[in-house]
């Protein structure tokens, strides 16, 4: 099929090359020219693992290209995908719409044939059906420029594989021919046999921050246990490991640390209870609230760990943080906990220096203020306590008796709980962690 894909930031690009390199010719447009020679010239403006080869090959092909013509895309496709950001509102909760309000005013006018419009960012509910009635005022072609609604569910670090492979598809649809142009499009990716749920628009909008919702809500269980367990003494991966044998509680995303971020689940959840409040119904969320400021608080424990640990003042002490990007194998530093806890900890007095294996770019340009160390060695040189702060495979094989000589303290404190405590004390360090006993 012939389709576009709107927006090509981390959603759209991945969206773009993907469905090229299934077989489909796709057109991407975004409003940034640099961002359009970049992915024209085969080159990812971010950080995602196996993205760069998908992209090379699909513009290879010829069945991918991108663009800043919006007449391009509307002669060029008969399906647009609508993938582009919606951020919190500065000030508020709600999640800024003025993205996907300017795509659609761009498109629907320029409909002159039937379309399928097929929404994938993260929105409001009655977002889809708001569209659909603008479509059908505003465009030439009237009800036959159709909407339907398909969340994405991308992971950063393997949104190539969630795209080519992912563990279900849902198709909101208004009508049964939308639902068999989806079928179509995804056609090369169902053989895989995954489960494609054809439900109503108003549904289909609600599943990806119900998910999300669902996801911090059993993040920030296991942090609040952590809590519990800093004070009682037990350990809380002990007791991850245990209740995740519980076949109906599971043991994934229930590991305890500093919290999630990035740029979904605290701004999905935000705005979920923003519109939920709009709807009317706010108290069947009020404990999202609770969500966030458990997980917020974990952040605020590790700057109260590394305090304690240089003696109750940063003056003039050093501290040396490993992991800037708010996950691993990825280079997005959006509502980072990482550089939320570095900050803090400048902003107290302290040289704070930051090491990524991928993010120091994109955390240079949120926080100039702290110092950026090209290795390992160059960050915890002289300091007075390191953090450890995102789970890269590079911090978890370090060899912590070749850091010993370097620090003015070996003393560690792991935020993420995936280091290996007996290796790091053999070697000399005080280790810490958020929720276990410390030795």
């Amino acid at each position: 099929m012939r389709m576009s894909v709107i927006g090509c930031g981390y959603l759209g690009a991945t969206h773009a090359a993907c469905m090229a390199d299934l077989g489909h010719e796709v057109i991407g447009i975004d409003v940034d020219p640099a961002k359009i020679e970049k992915l024209n010239s085969g080159e990812v403006p971010f950080y995602e693992p196996g993205l760069d080869e998908v992209l090379q090959r699909a513009l290879a092909s010829g069945r991918l290209r991108f663009t800043t013509s919006w007449d391009e895309v509307a002669q060029f496709a008969d399906a647009h995908f609508l993938c582009v950001g919606t951020p919190q509102r500065a000030g508020s909760y709600a999640a800024d719409m003025q993205y996907v309000d300017a795509a659609i005013a761009e498109l629907a006018p320029r409909l002159t044939r039937p379309s399928l419009v097929i929404g994938k960012s993260t929105v409001p509910a009655g977002t889809a059906a708001r569209l659909a009635e603008y479509l059908e005022q505003h465009a030439p072609v009237r009800e036959l420029a159709r909407l339907a609604w398909n969340p994405e569910f991308l992971r950063e670090g393997f949104a190539v594989e969630d795209t080519v492979t992912p563990d279900r598809l849902v198709y909101g649809v208004a009508d049964e021919e939308s639902a068999a142009i989806l079928a179509k499009i995804y056609e090369p990716v169902t053989v895989h046999g995954m489960p494609v749920i054809i439900t109503t628009r108003p549904t289909a909008e609600l599943v990806k921050v119900a998910a999300n919702s669902f996801l911090a809500t059993k993040i920030s269980f296991i942090n609040a246990m952590a809590e519990i367990c800093e004070v009682a003494g037990g350990d809380v991966s002990v007791l991850a490991d245990a209740i995740g044998h519980d076949t109906r509680i599971g043991r994934r995303f229930l590991n305890a640390g500093v919290g999630f971020g990035g740029g979904c689940l605290p701004k999905d959840i935000r705005a979920f209870q923003e519109r939920v409040g709009e709807l009317g119904v706010s108290h069947a969320v009020d404990f999202l609230n609770d969500i966030d400021a458990i997980n917020l608080r974990r952040r605020q424990r590790v700057v109260d760990l590394a305090l304690a640990s240089v003696g109750g003042s940063f003056a003039e002490k050093t501290v040396a943080v490993l992991g800037a990007a708010f996950k691993p194998d990825s280079d997005d530093v959006r509502d980072s906990p990482a550089l939320d806890i570095a900050a803090s900890i400048s902003n107290a007095g302290a040289t704070v220096r930051v090491y990524d294996p991928k993010a120091m770019d994109n955390a240079a340009l949120r926080f100039p203020k702290l110092d950026y160390s090209p290795t390992v060695a160059d960050a915890v040189s002289g300091a007075d306590v390191l953090l450890h702060l995102t789970e890269w495979r590079e911090f978890r094989e370090l060899d912590p008796a070749s850091l010993t000589p370097l620090v003015r303290n070996p003393h560690i404190i792991d935020g993420r709980l995936c280091l290996d405590p007996a290796r790091w004390r053999a070697a000399g360090w005080t280790y810490e962690a958020l929720g276990r006993p410390t030795v």
